[in-house]
């Protein structure tokens, strides 16, 4: 399979946890992307057609409880990894038995609570890949236009990865044995990931690792471009395009959420797939985006950068292609960095109920995405006071010699950074320090300049290669951890961009 470029023209809303928002104008036909102002409009919830859907958005939830709640359930289907599963809507409502109104949590509301999901499909027969992205309404209301269920290999397995634009998503099976069943994975007990979750992603990425052995499924190279400068220091890459696993694009929280895209018809409230027949039947309908490290990769790094990113068919869109979660995983996999940024214990996602280190937590994160579990090997590069010299010493350095190219790219959040090199920038120095990078004896190597509004305007890096010394330990937060369904007062470090 080639690796074809990603189509821009179209629509553009990134719902981030930070609040911004990026739009590319309905019709351009062109790349361009503007700011558009945040706003929730109002919407005309439809009944749901749903079993046990509870109340329609509604614009009368008072503002105190949308801005305290950053939490949400999400309804999964019955027999999520079937055909008709994957077609059936995934409904967001509140937590502890909040509605969508009460919550926030509806897909009006996406920049800040909206949630998505992505199928990936491999044929066990050939090899061959595809991408379903399921639908998520908000919980009473019925899609814009109802979902058509894909057709799928007689021999098939399938991974559902999850994504989330606030702090805590909880899968919630629409049945008592439908997370049980298609292997849902929240997290540990009482400790879920946060923003993310997976159902199947083990055996998904087991199955494909054997078909990658057998010569049945051919994963490409990732391909090399005369745009990038090649950084002569350890871990550097030469002019290869870059992967999730590489230190040169990775943050406080690598190989996170998804790359789905939908529709919302801002009149009504309503969701519907991204497909080309969709678009063209909800008039000002706008797109709305799940902000993650994959978005970042495929749609704004790789084509400043004179790459493509891994992609196949969209079985909802006649089969035009498109980029996952997985497939970025499997490409990250097949052509490893030398200095590979695997899933690191001081990643939030990762840390236990108690804000520490939990290297069974992130080996069950790290499977469910198909890296490999913590070992001698890969802790050299990944553990925490690894994982922070490497990102200060392969990144930094990257950034410096690239600058004149990034600097052409649009910023994918102008709210961090007003173009692509100084999103990056922010980027790095917030993970830095999120990360407690400073606990391991190494300096800050970012230099921000601000504009009245908070956004970077200007970086400066410091490329002097640096050596991590002290041990380091666990973010100290107060009431900090993941996966409390009650006493929702703990606090989440903020990713930076949403990606």
């Amino acid at each position: 399979m080639s690796r074809v470029a990603l189509p821009l023209g179209i629509p553009v809303v990134l719902g981030l946890v930070i609040g911004g928002v990026i739009a590319l104008h309905p019709g351009s036909g062109t790349s361009d992307l503007s700011q558009v102002a945040l706003g929730v409009p109002t919407p005309s919830a439809s009944p749901s057609a749903s079993a046990g859907a509870a109340s329609s958005a509604s614009s009368a939830t008072p503002a105190t409880t949308l801005a305290a709640n950053v939490n949400c359930d999400i309804i999964v289907p019955a027999n999520p990894l079937s055909a008709q599963g994957l077609a059936t809507p995934y409904q967001l409502t509140g937590t502890d038995g909040m509605t969508p109104a009460q919550s926030g949590c509806t897909m009006v509301n996406a920049a800040n609570l909206g949630a998505f999901v992505q199928a990936t499909i491999l044929n066990t027969r050939t090899g061959k890949l595809s991408v379903y992205n399921p639908l998520v309404i908000t919980q009473g209301t019925t899609p814009a236009v109802q979902p058509t269920a894909p057709t799928l290999p007689k021999h098939y397995i399938a991974t559902i990865d999850f994504g989330f634009n606030g702090t805590d998503l909880f899968q919630v099976g629409a049945k008592p044995n439908t997370l049980r069943n298609a292997n849902c994975v929240n997290g540990t007990p009482g400790s879920v990931f946060g923003q993310v979750s997976f159902c199947n992603g083990t055996q998904f990425f087991n199955e494909a690792h054997r078909l990658e052995a057998e010569g049945k499924l051919r994963v490409p190279f990732e391909g090399t471009s005369n745009k990038i400068v090649a950084t002569r220091v350890p871990g550097s890459t030469g002019r290869d395009c870059l992967v999730t696993h590489n230190f040169q694009m990775v943050d406080q929280d690598p190989s996170d959420n998804v790359t789905t895209v939908y529709l919302l018809n801002p009149a009504t409230g309503q969701t519907a797939q991204d497909t080309t027949s969709n678009a063209g039947n909800i008039a000002g309908s706008t797109l709305l985006l799940n902000g993650s490290d994959n978005t970042l990769l495929d749609l704004f790094m790789d084509p400043t950068l004179g790459c493509t990113p891994f992609q196949a068919p969209d079985l909802a869109n006649n089969n035009q292609p498109t980029s996952s979660q997985a497939l970025d995983e499997l490409l990250a996999e097949h052509d490893e960095p030398r200095t590979q940024g695997l899933v690191p214990e001081n990643d939030e996602m990762v840390l236990d109920g108690n804000g520490q280190f939990d290297a069974a937590k992130d080996d069950l994160y790290r499977e469910e995405i198909g890296e490999t579990p913590i070992n001698r090997q890969n802790q050299a590069m990944s553990d925490p006071q690894m994982y922070c010299q490497n990102m200060v010493n392969i990144q930094t350095p990257f950034l410096k010699d690239n600058e004149n190219q990034l600097a052409t790219g649009q910023s994918p959040v102008t709210a961090v950074g007003d173009n692509l090199l100084t999103f990056l920038g922010n980027r790095l120095n917030m993970s830095f320090t999120n990360l407690a990078c400073q606990d391991f004896g190494l300096t800050n190597p970012v230099t921000v300049t601000l504009d009245g509004n908070g956004v970077a305007v200007a970086v400066t890096f410091n490329t002097t290669p640096q050596k991590a010394t002290a041990t380091g330990q666990a973010p100290e937060m107060p009431g900090y951890g993941h996966g409390q369904r009650s006493g929702r007062g703990h606090h989440r470090l903020m990713d930076p961009s949403g990606m």
